[in-house]
């Protein structure tokens, strides 16, 4: 049979005879206690002043584990509480997945629902969609779900004939989430919310969808092949995030000095001219490293028979200083012999490049010799870093 919680969830409060304990595992001859199944989880509360810790199906029964050894024995007559509060919000959570789903259909091609779970601060609903989810269709879809909770829509549950279910292509069916939803072999329940959404389901929902109260959409994600996940909160954590996010567009928009609406043009225009900005950057360090090589090229010393443009190059990575000495060293006939320079990032670094002769590695591994650190390389190119020195000590030493 189904549960009895889903069949009346405004039950918080009921007497029940003790069928069994064992240990901390009590069977009652009826209870109103939701056992976790479909993606809901289980009621908390009290039996015989106990506190509930788990609710589970075995078979045709219903075990609830309680916190503590209970003071009473099979045969008693118990007085048991569902906590009102965590129900409430559990009937909220689920009725509100069922209440996004229906958004879903008017959004999403080639929907299907692949999955659902209830968590303390979040819901999610895993849908199976070839439309793209994107930020303004999940915009759109909190838009929609909020619009059916404005609404009021009546939401009533009936169990019907399984294949008739079946048959009715508004109805949803999630064959990883239908533990519960089968009362017998032919029958099964479906859950109506009026002209919004249809599926077969076994948890505990509100009476109307003005219960659930506001809806905010969280995230989206990919959690499997050909799934979409959209997570969303429902009461104090939707009132809190949907309260965040505005405080944090005004402060945007104050900071952009444009009205809130006008916040995506101007975010885009800013990206535009970041991205102007850096570039130009680039290139103006591009320059002034070239200056710098140019500079050095100039006070070139002879060293083993050959030229070599040695020398600090502050404010410049290794990468970057790296790129430049390769093409300094290769660029035509007149080539330095060798280029090799020294810098700090974070550590002081030196690299190395040549036509081949000098060594490139020798060069790095006699610095890396002399100051310690480490590197390597080949013939035309080698780097070092972590050097205990400075670069200025690192030049000196090679045009020694």
């Amino acid at each position: 049979m189904s549960q009895l919680a889903a069949r009346d969830p405004a039950v918080r409060s009921f007497e029940a005879t003790v069928e069994s304990v064992d240990g901390r595992r009590v069977t009652l001859d009826r209870t109103y206690f939701y056992a976790e199944s479909g993606g809901q989880p289980a009621d908390r509360g009290t039996v015989g002043g106990a506190v509930v810790e788990d609710v589970q199906r075995d078979g045709d029964r219903v075990v609830h584990r309680l916190g503590d050894d209970p003071d009473f024995e099979a045969g008693e007559t118990v007085q048991a509480e569902v906590d009102d509060e965590f129900r409430t919000y559990c009937e909220r959570a689920h009725t509100a997945s069922h209440v996004l789903y229906g958004a879903g259909r008017r959004l999403l091609d080639d929907l299907g629902y692949g999955g659902f779970d209830i968590g303390q601060r979040k819901i999610r609903v895993d849908f199976t969609t070839s439309t793209d989810v994107d930020d303004e269709v999940l915009a759109e879809l909190e838009r929609l779900t909020n619009r059916a909770v404005w609404d009021s829509l009546p939401v009533s549950w009936a169990e019907i004939p399984q294949q008739e279910a079946r048959e009715r292509d508004d109805v949803a069916f999630n064959t990883k989430t239908e533990e519960g939803v089968m009362s017998d072999a032919d029958t099964v329940r479906v859950v109506t919310v009026a002209e919004w959404d249809w599926a077969a389901c076994g948890g505990t929902h509100v009476s109307n969808t003005r219960e659930i109260g506001p809806v905010t959409v969280l995230d989206r994600s990919n959690p499997g092949e050909g799934l979409t996940r959209v997570e969303f909160a429902v009461g104090p954590t939707a009132i809190r995030e949907r309260a965040e996010s505005v405080r944090a567009a005004r402060e945007a928009a104050r900071s952009l000095d444009v009205g809130v609406a006008d916040l995506p043009e101007a975010a885009q225009r800013v990206s535009r001219e970041v991205e102007t900005l850096e570039a130009d950057l680039r290139h103006a360090r591009e320059e002034l490293l070239a200056a710098r090589l140019d500079d050095l090229r100039e006070d070139a010393i002879e060293r083993d028979g050959g030229e070599w443009v040695v020398g600090t190059v502050p404010e410049f990575g290794p990468n970057e200083v790296a790129d430049r000495a390769k093409e300094l060293a290769g660029e035509s006939a007149d080539a330095p012999d060798a280029v090799v320079l020294s810098g700090a990032d974070g550590a002081t670094f030196v690299v190395a490049a040549t036509g081949g002769d000098p060594d490139a590695g020798d060069v790095v591994d006699e610095v890396t010799a002399a100051f310690g650190g480490g590197g390597g390389g080949g013939p035309t190119f080698a780097q070092g870093g972590g050097l205990d020195a400075t670069p200025e000590e690192v030049a000196a030493f090679v045009r020694e």
